[in-house]
Protein backbone atom coordinates (compact mmCIF):
# COMPACT_ATOMS: atom_id res chain seq x y z
CA UNK A 1 0.00 0.00 0.00
CA UNK A 2 2.77 2.25 0.83
CA UNK A 3 4.25 1.69 -2.26
CA UNK A 4 1.30 2.28 -4.71
CA UNK A 5 0.73 5.76 -2.37
CA UNK A 6 4.91 6.81 -2.81
CA UNK A 7 4.10 5.83 -7.00
CA UNK A 8 1.18 8.19 -7.03
CA UNK A 9 3.36 10.89 -5.36
CA UNK A 10 5.97 10.87 -8.00
CA UNK A 11 3.66 10.37 -10.64
CA UNK A 12 1.27 13.82 -9.87
CA UNK A 13 5.09 15.39 -8.65
CA UNK A 14 5.93 14.81 -12.51
CA UNK A 15 2.47 16.12 -14.29
CA UNK A 16 4.14 19.83 -14.84
CA UNK A 17 7.36 18.31 -16.41
CA UNK A 18 5.60 16.12 -18.66
CA UNK A 19 3.00 18.71 -19.71
CA UNK A 20 5.98 21.46 -20.33
CA UNK A 21 7.67 18.93 -22.32
CA UNK A 22 4.64 18.20 -24.51
CA UNK A 23 3.81 21.95 -24.93
CA UNK A 24 7.15 24.35 -25.25
CA UNK A 25 4.78 27.34 -26.59
CA UNK A 26 3.20 26.99 -22.73
CA UNK A 27 6.52 26.75 -21.12
CA UNK A 28 7.82 29.82 -23.25
CA UNK A 29 4.83 31.77 -22.49
CA UNK A 30 5.21 30.85 -18.35
CA UNK A 31 8.87 32.09 -18.75
CA UNK A 32 7.25 35.05 -20.48
CA UNK A 33 9.85 34.09 -23.37
CA UNK A 34 8.19 34.57 -27.05
CA UNK A 35 9.24 32.68 -30.09
CA UNK A 36 9.58 35.64 -32.74
CA UNK A 37 10.26 36.08 -36.18
CA UNK A 38 13.73 36.33 -37.78
CA UNK A 39 13.57 38.27 -41.03
CA UNK A 40 16.14 37.05 -43.69
CA UNK A 41 18.23 40.55 -45.11
CA UNK A 42 21.16 41.22 -46.78
CA UNK A 43 21.05 38.16 -49.91
CA UNK A 44 22.02 40.66 -51.84
CA UNK A 45 23.80 44.05 -50.70
CA UNK A 46 22.08 46.24 -53.55
CA UNK A 47 18.60 46.74 -55.02
CA UNK A 48 20.46 45.34 -58.50
CA UNK A 49 22.49 42.71 -59.26
CA UNK A 50 24.00 44.45 -62.12
CA UNK A 51 21.60 44.87 -64.84
CA UNK A 52 18.98 43.35 -62.99
CA UNK A 53 16.74 44.16 -60.25
CA UNK A 54 17.64 42.05 -57.04
CA UNK A 55 15.12 40.93 -54.23
CA UNK A 56 16.90 43.38 -51.97
CA UNK A 57 14.41 46.80 -50.88
CA UNK A 58 15.31 49.50 -49.93
CA UNK A 59 14.09 50.60 -46.28
CA UNK A 60 11.25 53.17 -45.81
CA UNK A 61 12.78 56.45 -46.10
CA UNK A 62 15.91 55.59 -47.95
CA UNK A 63 16.79 57.29 -51.26
CA UNK A 64 19.34 55.38 -52.89
CA UNK A 65 21.31 57.69 -55.71
CA UNK A 66 23.01 55.19 -58.93
CA UNK A 67 25.89 55.85 -61.05
CA UNK A 68 25.99 53.59 -63.75
CA UNK A 69 28.63 53.67 -65.80
CA UNK A 70 29.68 51.77 -69.07
CA UNK A 71 32.86 51.85 -71.60
CA UNK A 72 33.74 50.60 -74.93
CA UNK A 73 34.46 46.95 -76.13
CA UNK A 74 37.74 46.02 -74.70
CA UNK A 75 37.73 44.83 -78.52
CA UNK A 76 38.91 48.03 -79.04
CA UNK A 77 42.67 47.81 -78.38
CA UNK A 78 45.20 50.27 -77.96
CA UNK A 79 43.56 52.74 -80.22
CA UNK A 80 40.57 52.65 -78.23
CA UNK A 81 42.47 52.72 -74.73
CA UNK A 82 40.51 49.39 -74.67
CA UNK A 83 37.13 51.15 -74.62
CA UNK A 84 37.47 53.50 -72.04
CA UNK A 85 37.91 56.50 -74.50
CA UNK A 86 33.91 55.62 -75.61
CA UNK A 87 31.23 55.64 -72.41
CA UNK A 88 27.39 55.90 -71.65
CA UNK A 89 25.59 56.26 -68.41
CA UNK A 90 22.05 56.12 -66.61
CA UNK A 91 21.74 58.17 -63.78
CA UNK A 92 18.89 56.78 -61.05
CA UNK A 93 16.92 58.14 -58.10
CA UNK A 94 15.69 55.25 -56.33
CA UNK A 95 13.16 55.72 -52.83
CA UNK A 96 11.89 53.12 -50.51
CA UNK A 97 8.53 54.53 -49.78
CA UNK A 98 7.69 51.74 -47.25
CA UNK A 99 9.87 48.70 -46.27
CA UNK A 100 8.27 46.57 -49.30
CA UNK A 101 7.31 49.13 -51.65
CA UNK A 102 10.13 51.28 -53.77
CA UNK A 103 10.06 53.59 -56.87
CA UNK A 104 12.35 54.97 -59.15
CA UNK A 105 13.77 56.56 -61.94
CA UNK A 106 16.34 56.78 -64.12
CA UNK A 107 17.92 58.65 -67.42
CA UNK A 108 20.07 56.83 -70.05
CA UNK A 109 22.65 58.23 -72.26
CA UNK A 110 21.66 55.98 -75.02
CA UNK A 111 18.70 56.56 -76.88
CA UNK A 112 17.79 59.43 -74.09
CA UNK A 113 15.75 56.95 -72.26
CA UNK A 114 13.79 57.77 -69.67
CA UNK A 115 12.73 55.18 -67.76
CA UNK A 116 10.82 54.15 -63.69
CA UNK A 117 9.36 51.32 -61.65
CA UNK A 118 7.69 50.27 -59.07
CA UNK A 119 9.18 47.46 -57.00
CA UNK A 120 7.03 45.65 -54.12
CA UNK A 121 7.97 42.59 -52.20
CA UNK A 122 5.20 39.88 -51.75
CA UNK A 123 7.30 37.41 -49.49
CA UNK A 124 10.33 38.19 -47.49
CA UNK A 125 12.31 35.16 -46.13
CA UNK A 126 12.18 34.79 -42.56
CA UNK A 127 13.01 32.02 -40.17
CA UNK A 128 11.31 31.49 -36.05
CA UNK A 129 7.55 31.63 -35.63
CA UNK A 130 6.89 32.25 -39.43
CA UNK A 131 9.10 30.12 -41.70
CA UNK A 132 9.47 31.23 -45.21
CA UNK A 133 12.22 29.82 -47.28
CA UNK A 134 12.54 32.47 -49.91
CA UNK A 135 12.03 35.76 -50.78
CA UNK A 136 8.85 37.13 -53.72
CA UNK A 137 9.51 40.17 -55.33
CA UNK A 138 7.14 42.34 -58.12
CA UNK A 139 8.43 44.88 -60.74
CA UNK A 140 6.75 46.77 -63.27
CA UNK A 141 8.03 49.40 -65.63
CA UNK A 142 8.38 51.38 -68.34
CA UNK A 143 10.88 53.46 -70.69
CA UNK A 144 10.72 56.66 -73.01
CA UNK A 145 13.17 56.94 -76.09
CA UNK A 146 13.68 60.42 -76.05
CA UNK A 147 15.72 60.51 -79.53
CA UNK A 148 14.17 63.54 -81.37
CA UNK A 149 14.08 61.03 -84.63
CA UNK A 150 14.81 57.17 -83.63
CA UNK A 151 13.55 55.73 -86.63
CA UNK A 152 14.10 57.97 -89.93
CA UNK A 153 10.71 57.70 -91.85
CA UNK A 154 8.88 56.11 -89.33
CA UNK A 155 5.90 58.03 -87.36
CA UNK A 156 7.26 57.48 -84.09
CA UNK A 157 4.16 58.99 -81.60
CA UNK A 158 4.81 59.18 -77.84
CA UNK A 159 2.84 55.94 -77.87
CA UNK A 160 5.13 54.31 -80.10
CA UNK A 161 8.32 55.44 -77.93
CA UNK A 162 7.10 53.47 -75.11
CA UNK A 163 7.99 49.74 -73.58
CA UNK A 164 6.76 48.10 -70.22
CA UNK A 165 7.81 45.36 -68.92
CA UNK A 166 6.95 43.30 -65.77
CA UNK A 167 8.70 40.80 -63.77
CA UNK A 168 8.38 38.13 -60.78
CA UNK A 169 11.53 37.77 -58.59
CA UNK A 170 12.17 34.82 -56.56
CA UNK A 171 15.06 34.27 -54.60
CA UNK A 172 16.53 32.49 -51.85
CA UNK A 173 19.71 33.45 -48.79
CA UNK A 174 21.33 29.97 -48.90
CA UNK A 175 23.97 31.34 -46.29
CA UNK A 176 25.85 33.98 -44.94
CA UNK A 177 27.71 33.76 -48.49
CA UNK A 178 25.52 32.48 -51.21
CA UNK A 179 22.25 33.62 -52.83
CA UNK A 180 20.91 32.88 -55.89
CA UNK A 181 17.54 34.55 -57.58
CA UNK A 182 15.42 33.19 -60.79
CA UNK A 183 13.00 35.91 -62.32
CA UNK A 184 10.65 35.50 -65.22
CA UNK A 185 10.10 38.33 -67.04
CA UNK A 186 7.78 39.82 -69.93
CA UNK A 187 8.72 43.02 -72.12
CA UNK A 188 6.79 44.91 -74.33
CA UNK A 189 7.61 47.47 -77.10
CA UNK A 190 5.03 49.06 -78.73
CA UNK A 191 7.24 49.96 -81.75
CA UNK A 192 10.10 47.00 -83.35
CA UNK A 193 11.95 47.33 -86.36
CA UNK A 194 10.42 43.99 -88.44
CA UNK A 195 8.31 41.47 -88.30
CA UNK A 196 11.42 38.98 -87.03
CA UNK A 197 11.72 41.24 -83.70
CA UNK A 198 8.39 40.30 -81.61
CA UNK A 199 6.60 43.57 -79.47
CA UNK A 200 6.77 41.06 -76.69
CA UNK A 201 9.50 39.01 -75.40
CA UNK A 202 9.81 36.82 -72.40
CA UNK A 203 12.71 34.72 -70.81
CA UNK A 204 14.26 34.27 -67.39
CA UNK A 205 16.87 36.35 -65.54
CA UNK A 206 19.09 34.39 -63.35
CA UNK A 207 21.47 35.87 -60.69
CA UNK A 208 23.40 35.49 -58.08
CA UNK A 209 26.04 36.84 -55.00
CA UNK A 210 28.75 34.57 -53.49
CA UNK A 211 30.78 36.76 -50.70
CA UNK A 212 34.63 36.64 -50.74
CA UNK A 213 34.88 38.75 -47.73
CA UNK A 214 33.35 41.15 -45.48
CA UNK A 215 33.14 44.07 -47.60
CA UNK A 216 33.29 41.94 -51.35
CA UNK A 217 31.54 40.03 -52.98
CA UNK A 218 31.26 38.30 -56.44
CA UNK A 219 28.04 38.66 -58.01
CA UNK A 220 26.81 38.11 -61.39
CA UNK A 221 23.19 37.84 -64.00
CA UNK A 222 21.94 36.24 -67.56
CA UNK A 223 19.25 37.30 -69.04
CA UNK A 224 17.70 34.81 -71.14
CA UNK A 225 14.70 35.30 -73.60
CA UNK A 226 13.05 32.57 -74.89
CA UNK A 227 11.61 33.92 -78.38
CA UNK A 228 14.34 36.35 -79.52
CA UNK A 229 15.38 35.85 -83.20
CA UNK A 230 17.79 34.76 -84.24
CA UNK A 231 18.08 32.96 -80.17
CA UNK A 232 21.87 32.97 -79.61
CA UNK A 233 23.51 32.80 -76.64
CA UNK A 234 26.00 35.55 -77.68
CA UNK A 235 22.86 37.93 -78.23
CA UNK A 236 21.97 37.26 -74.42
CA UNK A 237 23.34 39.84 -71.70
CA UNK A 238 26.18 38.05 -69.38
CA UNK A 239 27.49 40.47 -66.76
CA UNK A 240 30.34 39.80 -64.08
CA UNK A 241 31.70 41.35 -61.12
CA UNK A 242 32.11 42.49 -57.59
CA UNK A 243 30.86 44.19 -54.89
CA UNK A 244 32.79 46.03 -52.84
CA UNK A 245 31.54 47.98 -49.86
CA UNK A 246 32.99 51.42 -48.81
CA UNK A 247 31.30 52.90 -45.96
CA UNK A 248 28.02 54.82 -47.27
CA UNK A 249 27.90 53.25 -50.39
CA UNK A 250 28.19 50.24 -52.96
CA UNK A 251 30.78 50.79 -55.25
CA UNK A 252 30.48 47.94 -58.05
CA UNK A 253 33.08 46.85 -60.82
CA UNK A 254 31.74 44.60 -63.93
CA UNK A 255 32.30 43.20 -67.20
CA UNK A 256 29.69 43.07 -69.65
CA UNK A 257 28.94 42.11 -73.17
CA UNK A 258 25.53 44.53 -72.80
CA UNK A 259 25.54 47.92 -73.51
CA UNK A 260 22.29 49.21 -72.33
CA UNK A 261 21.71 49.81 -68.66
CA UNK A 262 17.76 49.67 -68.31
CA UNK A 263 15.36 46.43 -68.74
CA UNK A 264 14.34 47.37 -72.94
CA UNK A 265 17.56 47.77 -73.85
CA UNK A 266 19.79 45.17 -72.55
CA UNK A 267 17.03 42.51 -73.06
CA UNK A 268 16.16 43.32 -76.47
CA UNK A 269 18.74 45.80 -78.21
CA UNK A 270 21.47 43.34 -80.14
CA UNK A 271 24.37 42.20 -77.35
CA UNK A 272 27.94 41.49 -78.16
CA UNK A 273 29.75 38.13 -78.04
CA UNK A 274 31.98 37.13 -74.96
CA UNK A 275 33.93 34.49 -76.62
CA UNK A 276 35.48 37.20 -79.39
CA UNK A 277 36.48 40.12 -76.83
CA UNK A 278 33.37 42.03 -77.26
CA UNK A 279 32.93 43.02 -73.65
CA UNK A 280 32.92 46.31 -71.62
CA UNK A 281 34.35 46.95 -68.56
CA UNK A 282 31.78 49.32 -65.90
CA UNK A 283 30.94 50.37 -62.60
CA UNK A 284 27.97 51.00 -60.75
CA UNK A 285 27.97 53.32 -57.75
CA UNK A 286 25.66 53.45 -55.12
CA UNK A 287 25.26 55.90 -52.54
CA UNK A 288 22.25 56.18 -50.00
CA UNK A 289 20.58 58.87 -47.45
CA UNK A 290 18.21 58.37 -44.91
CA UNK A 291 15.95 61.55 -45.94
CA UNK A 292 13.16 60.51 -43.58
CA UNK A 293 12.93 59.43 -39.80
CA UNK A 294 10.84 56.34 -39.35
CA UNK A 295 9.96 55.08 -35.47
CA UNK A 296 11.88 51.90 -34.26
CA UNK A 297 9.47 49.92 -32.65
Amino acid sequence: MKNHSLILAIAFSLLPFLSFSQNDKSLLDILGEEETTEYVTNAFKSPRVINSHSIEMLREGVLDFRILHRFGELSGGAYEFFGLDNASMRIGFDYGVKDNLSVGIGRSTRWKELDGFVKYRIIQQSTGKREMPFSLVWVSGLTYNGLRDPYPGEDITPSRRLAYYHQLIAGRKFSEKFSLQLAPYLLYRNFTTGSLDPNALYGMEVGARFKLTRRVAVVGDYTFAFNRFPALLSENPLSLGFDIETGGHVFQLHFTNAIGMNERSYISDPNRNWLKGEVRFGFNLSRTFQLKKVEQW
